[in-house]
């Protein structure tokens, strides 16, 4: 007689595991679906997507990480590959979408080594070699660039446009955002220092994308505080104050009592001589421009006005910051202090109205530290994503001239990659080797997307492109208008050697992380009495299949 085993039950009732291949396969395809969702965005000729949210409003895009951050990601795994995205986004600026879909690929490859019978931690350990081979690869192929190559800059920038809404002026957004990264750059010990928050992208519904410009100072989404005030200021000589023109409230309740009339006009010309006082020192400091970060007193204006000083308050703490970057001047708190060492000073301060809004501007500063991107466009949505594409190109002018290194694009140098890691895969023995090789495959994911999101046969570019690499053109892209092969550095196709780099370790790191869970838990639903009150549902949606969406 068998004895009956109990089964013993360690987690509570609701939970879901699913452990082994299974797990596996379900991360992984939740990993595909997401590279799978961006992929058709990539390249010159890559597709928009258009993201509706429950209240109807709507982004058009094809920038990698807009799109995932906009889409409701449950899948844990999937939210992993939306990480990638992220930190693409945040240390390099461009690049979202290559690393992402190469992250998938990893994946996909690694799926078809396990089918094999090939132990998930071997594969990970031959995608931790590869991806250390690809970045060595990567810093000897890439070519030098310093602040004087404003070709090759422009090219950078033009390659970061090039698919997106503002394609068809990225000649004019260009050059004006290789400008804006000059003027904010700096020098200090032989060493380029670029802060990015130094560029203000300002945008405005109206006009063309032709309208844009590049203002070396500032645009305040502010209007003058007085109509009498003029419209235009020449050889401005700029006052930042971080203090109220006004008079202050006592800190206290405080009750007055007056006895006599007499009492309270005494009070009234108290504060109008208070507030004189004030206006005659921001006067005599020589100023004929006021910011104020707080606010200005009716009668401040009034004496400001008479005075042809052209003033603007409530100026947020960011933009007085960019100001002082600008113009030079310094931000005062007490006009006690206040001198004429601490103006700056800007060639024109005008009032002008952009489409249905009034703005300043604070142009021709010399040595401006801090410029402002005005972009325009026919719509809101227009708008924005210029907006984005000229973000992508400041991202990828700043970490060309922090690392000082390019490498060709078009898919030039992921073929170049997957040729140099496959002859390194030879010198591997043991399982290792398949998975060193299923990388190089993996990389080869960029340059058949490109073809195929062109509308070319894959099959026949990349054989094409590989001959090419095989005769030692290590410049050799695709051409995705002809379907031929060219030589994507002397074609302008340039890309920061960053942008490779960051998305090379990061979807490999993400891969070998994925295919080392070979278990999924899930808590169980909540609602049970143990539960405490106001605790959210429990349960990991979509656990161990495709992500929900």
């Amino acid at each position: 007689m068998t004895q009956q085993v109990q089964p013993i039950f360690i987690m509570p009732e609701g939970s879901t595991r699913t452990s082994g291949k299974t797990a596996q396969k379900g991360n992984i395809a939740a990993a595909k679906a997401v590279a799978d969702t961006v992929r058709t965005t990539l390249g010159p000729k890559g597709m928009d997507k258009m993201l509706v949210d429950n209240m109807s409003d709507f982004v058009v895009t094809n920038d990698g990480v807009t799109i995932l951050e906009e889409m409701n990601i449950e899948h844990p795994t999937a939210k992993m590959m939306v990480e990638i995205a992220k930190t693409q986004e945040n240390e390099v600026g461009d690049g979202t979408t290559t690393a992402v879909v190469i992250a998938g690929e990893l994946l996909a490859k690694a799926e078809d080594l396990i089918d094999q019978e090939i132990h998930p931690t071997v594969v990970a350990k031959g995608y931790r070699l590869a991806a250390e081979k690809a970045i060595q690869v990567l810093n000897e192929i890439s070519e030098n660039v310093d602040e004087t190559n404003e070709d090759t800059l422009k090219k950078v920038a033009n390659t970061a446009m090039t698919g997106k809404g503002a394609e068809s002026s990225k000649e004019h957004l260009s050059e004006l955002a290789v400008k804006a990264v000059k003027a904010v750059m700096e020098k200090t010990d032989g060493k380029i220092v670029i802060d990015k928050e130094d560029i203000k992208i300002e945008k405005k519904v109206g006009g063309s994308v032709e309208d844009s410009e590049l203002v070396e100072g500032i645009i305040l989404d502010k209007e003058k505080v007085h109509p009498e005030m003029p419209d235009t200021v020449k050889d401005a000589k700029v006052v930042l104050i971080d203090a109220a023109v006004e008079i202050k409230s006592t800190e206290t309740d405080a009750k007055i009592q007056i006895t006599d009339p007499a009492q309270m006009q005494g009070f009234i010309e108290m504060e109008e001589k208070i507030i004189r006082e004030k206006v005659d020192k921001i006067i005599a400091s020589g100023a004929n421009v006021v910011f104020c970060q707080k606010g200005i007193d009716d009668l401040a204006q009034h004496f400001l006005a008479k005075k042809g000083i052209f003033a603007v308050r409530r100026v947020s703490q960011s933009d007085m910051e960019k100001l002082s970057r600008a113009t030079g001047g310094k931000i005062v708190t007490n006009l006690d202090d206040l001198s004429q060492e601490d103006l700056g000073t800007s060639g024109l301060v005008e009032a002008k109205r952009v489409g249905d809004e009034d703005m300043t501007f604070v142009r021709e500063c010399k040595n401006a530290k801090s410029v402002t991107l005005l972009i325009r466009g026919g719509t809101e949505h227009v708008a924005d994503e210029i907006k984005r594409a000229v973000e992508d190109s400041i991202g990828d002018l700043t970490v060309s001239l922090l690392t000082g290194k390019v490498v060709a694009g078009a898919g030039a140098t992921e073929t170049e990659l997957a040729l140099q890691i496959k002859k390194y895969a030879q010198s591997l023995s043991g399982r290792e080797q398949l998975a060193v090789n299923a990388f190089a495959d993996a990389v080869e994911v960029i340059p058949r997307t490109l073809a195929e999101n062109s509308g070319l046969d894959p099959i026949d570019v990349m054989t094409e492109l590989k001959a090419e690499h095989d005769k030692g053109n290590k410049s050799a892209g695709i051409d995705v208008f002809t379907g031929k092969t060219r030589n994507a550095l002397e074609d302008g196709v340039v890309e920061p050697l960053k942008v490779k780099l960051q998305a090379i370790s990061s979807a490999s790191e993400v891969a070998t992380m994925v295919l080392r869970i070979d278990d999924v838990i899930g808590s169980g639903k909540s609602g049970g009495p143990e539960m405490p009150p106001g605790m959210p549902p429990g349960g990991m949606g979509g656990m161990g299949g495709m992500p929900e969406m």
